[in-house]
């Protein structure tokens, strides 16, 4: 974290002024104080990131300076300068609240690491406060609706402007990304939002069973039918009927909904008179519908009555600044019913929510923080409680690209640049990873396009 506001507090001028200059040309910003009063004074006056401050002065000592800042902001960081590192000082201070400690003499370098890492866990701890915070106030309480992204911003934008029109509705999406809670939207800021939300999922039934559910039966239409039901569309009259997994609906099926449709009426098994309905239909899927057309699963005419309108939802690994705000919705959530006191979510074990690909999408991610959750000791959900895999970063996603599979040299590319970057972009350490030497990466890399022009020297790590 860079320009991040310092105070330096030492009764040694010299000392301050090496420090100050030494971090200020770090990009930090700066105030000294060469007294611990002074620094009192500084504290009550305006805000700090990082306090440096020595242990031993005279009338205001370094622990008082160290209370006095975590009273004023509890996540701002405090490192302790001491020429007297006695265990039991460092023990105190620690103990007292201090994020680290530093010997005199002290390297530069040292105090630069030390300085840009505190600065760093106090942004993470300011910004997980600030996601605490926003999760009681983002989305629709009922809908669960829970986004900072542009795209899904933009989608549900899109969503809003349709809602109202009645047009049907395609959802596409892999699972898990919440394609019902969509069609809820939808249905919300409808003309139809005082009226029923039925979902059913196609994929649940066989084929006999979703034509009962969906359509219904009059008495005696076959045995142990003692009475007349109505089926799921008449159920969904003057609302919306939400049709999951679409895909999965049988030919013969997929006839019958085309007619209903169609028509805006419905024959229960064993009728001979139509029953008109008023109902908007939302479908969602998983799968390509157009490819499910072409190769003869799917009928045309039904996926265009179907596809007015299109939402594509994007998987949670391409909307990663939704992790953290999803993950401490959940916390809350899952805390809540287990009556457990956790309220915060370690930085690290957020930083391996937030690089990891998930593959079940928004629905693994509530799942890993209700395990966190269980597990958790404490206030603080922290990365034991986390599966060991993820921890690991063990687990890489293949993902279709644009509804096909990617091809070897594709997914070679990908997996040379998740190696890259898990090596610091260092390429003796990548080369040694992947089981080559570092000239052959080099040619694999101007192979597949990812080539710097460059066949020399690696990046600093």
């Amino acid at each position: 974290m860079s320009g991040a506001r310092l105070l330096i507090v030492d009764d040694e001028p010299v000392a301050v002024g090496n420090l100050a200059h030494a971090l200020g040309k770090s990009g930090h910003q700066v105030v000294t104080r060469t007294s611990g009063a002074g620094a009192l004074e500084a504290l009550d006056s305006e805000p700090f990131d990082v306090v440096l401050t020595d242990l031993r002065m005279e009338r205001v000592d370094g622990m008082m300076v160290l209370r006095r800042a975590l009273e004023r902001d509890p996540d701002q960081a405090v490192v302790i300068i001491t020429g007297h590192a006695t265990l039991p000082s460092v023990v105190e201070a620690i103990k007292a609240g201090a994020y680290d400690y530093i010997e005199k003499p002290f390297r530069l370098d040292l105090v630069r690491a030390v300085v840009a890492k505190a600065a760093e866990l106090v942004r993470l701890r300011r910004e997980n406060r600030d996601l605490r915070e926003r999760v009681g106030t983002v989305g629709n309480a009922d809908l669960r609706l829970i986004t900072q992204n542009a795209v899904m911003l933009r989608l549900l934008e899109m969503a809003r402007e349709v809602a109202p029109t009645d047009s049907n509705v395609l959802i596409l999406g892999e699972s898990g990304t919440g394609k019902e809670l969509v069609a809820r939207h939808l249905h919300a800021h409808s003309r139809r939002a005082a009226g029923p939300f039925i979902a059913v999922n196609c994929g649940a039934f066989q084929e006999e069973l979703l034509a009962n559910e969906l359509f219904g039966h009059e008495k005696g239409a076959f045995t142990g039918a003692v009475e007349a039901r109505p089926g799921l569309i008449e159920a969904a009259h003057g609302g919306t009927l939400f049709l999951d997994e679409i895909a999965e609906m049988s030919p013969p099926m997929q006839v019958k909904l085309l007619r209903a449709i169609q028509e805006r009426e419905v024959l229960r098994l064993g009728s001979v008179q139509p029953r008109a309905v008023d109902v908007r239909f939302v479908a969602a899927t998983l799968r390509d519908l157009q490819a499910e057309v072409g190769a003869g699963r799917f009928r045309q005419d039904l996926y265009y009555r179907l596809d007015v309108v299109s939402l594509r939802l994007p998987p949670l690994a391409e909307r990663r600044d939704d992790i953290p705000l999803l993950a401490f919705y959940f916390l809350r959530k899952h805390a809540l019913r287990m009556d457990k006191p956790v309220v915060d979510i370690d930085p690290e074990a957020l930083a391996l929510l937030c690089e990891y690909d998930y593959p079940g999408n928004v629905r693994e991610l509530e799942n890993l923080i209700e395990r966190g959750v269980a597990l958790a000791r404490g206030p603080r959900l922290t990365t034991p409680a986390l599966p060991p895999a993820l921890a690991e970063r063990a687990i890489h996603v293949v993902r279709e690209k644009e509804g096909r599979l990617p091809t070897l040299e594709e997914r070679e590319a990908e997996y040379i640049r998740w190696v890259l970057d898990r090596s610091s972009g260092n390429r003796t350490r990548a080369a040694s990873i992947l089981g080559i030497d570092r000239v052959s990466l080099w040619r694999k890399l101007k192979r597949l396009g990812l080539a710097d022009g460059e066949n020399n020297g690696d990046k600093a790590t």
